[in-house]
């Protein structure tokens, strides 16, 4: 059986990262937060380290009885797998499908949890999704869409880079997963756009990669049709088409994060609507149930936090407690779809998703 969770480091002091270690404190544990450049000020202990040098990264554990990670996706992994060797519990926020499989291989002799793709999407998403999926006898269809935006939209795009550039262009450029008509199937990103109706407001949604998480698998022989879309404001996908097919600049990746960013950098004042519904029969009757939210900045300890920030942070906090409960397995794999919705709200920190 695993130890207990008390110390826990947490990797990557970005802004997510910053209010993850803010919201691990509020909650008991003693954190530790690990980043390439020095940050003071903050109510826990810090370190300056550069995770990607792997001797460093065995020390910077040492003492840790679980570890999170905010850091762009493709640094992730060393970390899961230095967390797997030490029996470290292990939990991140990434939505990139290959670390998550090479995880999932982790998982198979871990002696504690390893716990990716713990965010707003994949993450809040499929829990919510589960949630409703669960009140029905037989499943039609489970539809999720997540949108984080700026509130007040200026330009043609419609968007600001909140999250990490790295992680938007990666989603908006790999294949997505799906089930369709029973069978699990990849469709390209930026596709099938459709129209939400959310409050009166109308925004898009069209296909990005990642965020279902593992709910294929858990799925697929259960439901007709599973997929995940993000929302924006209309005409920001076919921009998007434009600039990374016609331009070409799927080719250059990075540069592709530069350009966006410095054409659209981050704003404070942002909202993240979430949207998840499921169809089915119930006693017979073919019903439809939907979770639909829009969620905005709010104050913890006297300090203002973006909505994207807020919502993400708080959802792994919140597994991270589950764990420390024993309210979830000790050790394994979790998969974000079989986590009790009611469970997690009554955490401290999946409170803060409970709208009145």
């Amino acid at each position: 059986m695993s130890k207990p969770i008390e110390r826990v480091t947490v990797f990557g002091l970005g802004k997510v990262g910053t209010l993850v270690g803010v919201l691990l404190s509020r909650s008991g544990f003693a954190v530790t937060g690990v980043d390439g450049q020095s940050r003071s000020g903050l109510p826990f202990d810090t370190r300056q380290a550069n995770v990607s040098e792997q001797d460093q990264l065995a020390g910077l554990l040492d003492g840790a009885d679980a570890v999170v990670g905010c850091l762009p996706y493709d640094l992730n992994l060393p970390i899961a797998r230095a967390a797997h060797a030490r029996g470290i519990h292990y939990f991140d926020l990434t939505e990139d499908v290959p670390s998550t499989k090479a995880i999932l291989e982790l998982a198979k002799d871990s002696q504690a949890v390893l716990a990716p793709q713990c965010g707003l999407a994949p993450g809040f998403i499929g829990i919510v999704g589960a949630s409703l999926a669960g009140d029905f006898d037989k499943l039609r269809s489970i539809e999720l869409r997540v949108g984080a935006l700026p509130e007040h939209p200026s330009g043609l795009l419609g968007y600001a880079f909140n999250w990490s550039a790295e992680g938007v262009v990666n989603e908006y450029l790999n294949d997505c997963e799906v089930i369709r008509e029973g069978r699990r199937m990849m469709v390209p990103a930026l596709a099938e756009c459709e129209t939400i109706v959310i409050n009166g407001l109308r925004l898009e949604a069209f296909t990005t990669s990642g965020g279902l998480g593992t709910m294929c698998d858990t799925y697929l022989g259960k439901v007709q049709d599973l997929n995940y879309k993000t929302m924006r404001y209309p005409g920001h996908c076919e921009l998007m088409r434009f600039f990374f097919h016609e331009l070409h600049m799927r080719d250059n990746r990075d540069l592709s994060g530069e350009i966006l960013v410095n054409a659209k950098p981050p704003v404070n004042d942002d909202v993240v609507f979430v949207h998840a519904a499921v169809a089915g029969w119930q006693d017979g009757q073919l019903k439809r149930e939907e979770y639909v939210e829009a969620f905005y900045p709010i104050e913890i300890d006297g300090e203002r936090w973006r909505a994207i920030s807020w919502t993400t942070a708080a959802s792994v906090c919140a597994v991270v407690e589950m764990v420390a409960e024993g309210i979830l397995p000790q050790s394994g794999f979790i998969h974000q779809e079989e986590i009790p919705f009611d469970r997690f709200l009554e955490t401290k920190n999946g409170s803060l998703y409970a709208i009145d």
